[in-house]
């Protein structure tokens, strides 16, 4: 488990701010960004559902746009910074994708029980750290962090 750099909660935050404006123009709460090796954001993402379906995930759209700009060693030493712990699809993108670290806010299982059985977002409790634990590459991941900044975009909104 990696710890978490002054860095790290300033990128969070503006995840979280992402997520706030996302929620603003009727998409479900959620944010991430690319950060790559030298602190720079390289690419920021909202939740892309409607427009992409119950799959526009911020984590895994992102994740399909940095792999396709950028090559698997590099993506080893960028982080994904997410607003909330990346569900079993987003940990996989992230994983295919190469990404080498995973800093988030909101936990999956906090997050469930902000939504409860809401039918747009049935969430799953399942730590991405498992996800990632299954796989044949070490990704480091420091979170939960700012959970009540990372719910506050949440609260209501299910």
């Amino acid at each position: 488990m990696g710890k978490a750099t002054e860095a790290d909660l300033h990128h969070l935050r503006r995840a979280i701010a992402l997520s706030a404006a996302a929620r603003a123009r009727g998409r479900h709460p959620f944010a991430a960004l690319l950060v790559g090796p030298d602190g720079t954001v390289l690419m920021e993402q909202q939740n892309a559902f409607p427009e992409e379906g119950p799959t526009g995930h911020a984590e895994r759209v992102l994740m399909t746009r940095a792999s396709q700009a950028h090559d698997p060693r590099f993506l080893r030493d960028c982080t994904l910074v997410t607003s909330a712990e990346p569900c079993a699809m987003c940990a996989g993108a992230a994983y295919w994708a190469g990404v080498g670290r995973v800093v988030y806010g909101l936990s999956e299982r906090r997050l469930k029980a902000i939504i409860g059985p809401h039918p747009e977002n049935l969430t799953l409790d399942l730590p991405c750290r498992t996800v990632f634990a299954a796989g044949q590459r070490d990704v480091v991941v420091v979170g939960p962090l700012l959970e009540d900044e990372a719910a506050a975009p949440h609260e209501g909104a299910w």
